[in-house]
């Protein structure tokens, strides 16, 4: 949420660094911000997987020749170190510890979005622990309860120090104050140990005291990446993909968790099976899946190549695809972003209200100006001309509707926009009638007086006196013809334009000269517009 009213770049990622001794987050700076030195050939690989216009999104750009200055890079991103572990509790009874690898905050540059980036990591875990745990432990709030527990959620989730400490838990079981939160501020609760990750930033709708505030934009369900190196890749079935792909959770390993039919085209809608070959002999090789709200990469464990964390495809899957599912999520997040500005611009238009509506108008414009700015700075159809990061790119934008969500975007700024430009030359054009009809009449009182600077009468006799009131009888009458006609301007420039028409009898030229004088009837009292929303009613209910 804005920092500042009135400006367009709020910045506030300012915030936290002149707050450091407040709170634990600390600005990271990755090598290609440190020294020259440190840069490794996994930073490299990383930085040749992208087109050169991403590459200054991503990493900004250095200094020219000649001296010529660098840009920094739209990202700041800020880690905190003092979270090492999650505990997580499962319905079943069942409790497992994962490593935090980072928990970091992503801003953007002139974009009002923020995204929280959390890394976990474990080993020899059973498959349906960790489908579990991907099913379960990103979510933000509960969608329903069962048994006094949060439907679709871990049963606990607890942040450890180093220590072993508990710094936070969830609070999925308490239905009373989500219920209540909801009742109140008509805005979903957020889980305590989420909140307690992205402290000093607040929920807009809350009790709380904080420098940044922030509002939900995307559903529940936080987007996932998913690395899985297991003991013999081959093993997996049909349905154990569909699972890990589409983030289902554990089931039985011969059961489809969804129809066939729905699941028909599952291999060529969400799979990238260049290098995936279970018929060979040897190693099966790795599949990708992305559906857009997940990604996942599954391979063999005894593949070295799949599990080098520098050279192979653990360290690509931790740096370059985890940014090749990062971009379309910016996309989405600040398209979203702006199309509940707009919504949040109308519910506060008080038609009535002259201030209100020139803040509408305000708003209107910048958000204008942001997406002109997201659109030349951030939007790109294209990351990389490497087939792999291509198609997989590709996949994920389709399946998360980004394009569809632009185009959406943009006519609806576009036609506000146009909107307000019409308003605005409307408001020119009756300016310019009242100035034509002030002359036109204007021109009568200047011919009128125009004898005072002839010879007609002998005034340059008068004494000063003589001459000031004279003056004084001529400049007053005229100031208020001038006003009146300002004030009938509009009857009048219809006056004119009747008397013009040739087509028109006298009778009625007439009838529209007395009509600058008639009374008009007491315009109605304008009504607040209605709030944006939609109520649906069903049959049979109150």
């Amino acid at each position: 949420m804005p920092i500042r009213e009135g400006l367009q770049i709020q910045e506030p990622w300012e915030v936290l660094s002149r707050s450091e001794d407040a709170h634990a987050w600390r600005e990271f700076r990755d090598r290609f911000a440190g020294d020259p030195d440190d840069f490794r050939a996994r930073d490299y690989s990383e930085f040749v997987t992208f087109l050169p216009y991403v590459r200054r999104f991503l990493y900004g750009e250095g200094k020219g020749r000649g001296g010529t200055p660098g840009t920094e890079s739209p990202l700041k991103v800020f880690r905190r170190t003092d979270v090492a572990k999650v505990r997580m509790g499962f319905p079943d009874g069942g409790v497992a510890e994962l490593d935090v690898a980072h928990v970091d905050l992503c801003f953007f540059y002139d974009l009002d979005v923020v995204i929280l980036i959390v890394e976990l990591f474990a080993n020899d875990l059973p498959l349906a622990r960790v489908q579990d745990a991907m099913f379960r432990f990103g979510r933000a709030y509960p969608n329903y309860w069962t048994d006094n527990r949060g439907g679709h959620c871990l049963v606990f989730a607890e942040w450890l120090g180093a220590d072993g400490a508990v710094l936070a838990r969830s609070d999925y079981e308490q239905r009373e104050k989500y219920l209540a939160h909801v009742g109140r501020y008509r805005s979903v609760r957020f889980a305590s140990h989420w909140t307690f990750l992205l402290r000093p930033l607040i929920p807009e709708h809350s009790d709380e005291t904080g420098p940044i505030r922030y509002r939900q934009i995307e559903y529940s369900r936080m987007p996932l990446l998913a690395y899985l190196a297991l003991d013999d890749a081959r093993q997996l079935t049909r349905a154990d993909f569909i699972r890990i792909g589409l983030v289902t959770g554990a089931g039985d390993s011969a059961t489809l968790p969804y129809s066939e039919r729905y699941v028909r085209d599952f291999e060529d809608r969400y799979c990238y099976d260049q290098y995936w070959s279970p018929e060979r002999s040897g190693r099966p090789g790795t599949r990708f899946i992305a559906c857009g709200h997940a990604f996942a990469m599954v391979g063999d464990a005894g593949e070295p190549f799949f599990t080098d964390a520098d050279a192979g495809l653990l360290g690509q899957f931790r740096h370059q695809y985890f940014l090749l599912f990062l971009i379309p999520h910016i996309h989405k997040a600040t398209l979203l972003m702006l199309s509940d500005r707009m919504v949040d611009a109308l519910n506060r238009l008080d038609i009535a209200d002259a201030e209100s509506v020139r803040r509408f108008k305000r708003t209107i414009r910048q958000l204008l100006e942001i997406f002109l700015r997201f659109t030349h700075r951030y939007w790109f159809h294209e990351v990389s001309d490497q087939p792999q990061a291509k198609e997989l790119y590709r996949m994920t934008e389709q399946a998360l509707g980004t394009d569809a969500l632009f185009d959406e975007t943009r006519t609806e700024i576009a036609d506000m926009s146009a909107y307000l430009e019409a308003d605005t030359l409307r408001r020119q054009a009756n300016t310019v009638v009242r100035l034509t009809v002030v002359t036109a009449f204007g021109l009568i009182g200047t011919v009128a007086t125009g004898f005072l600077g002839m010879n007609l009468f002998s005034l340059a006799e008068l004494s000063t006196l003589e001459k000031n009131l004279v003056f004084v009888a001529v400049f007053i009458p005229v100031t208020v013809l001038t006003l009146y006609t300002i004030v009938k301007s509009k009857r009048l420039s219809d006056f004119l334009e009747a008397l013009s028409d040739e087509r028109l009898p006298t009778k009625a030229k007439l009838a529209s000269l007395a009509d600058v004088w008639r009374q008009s009837p007491r315009p109605a009292r304008a009504e607040a517009p209605p709030r944006v929303g939609r109520r649906l009613r069903l049959p049979g209910t109150e």
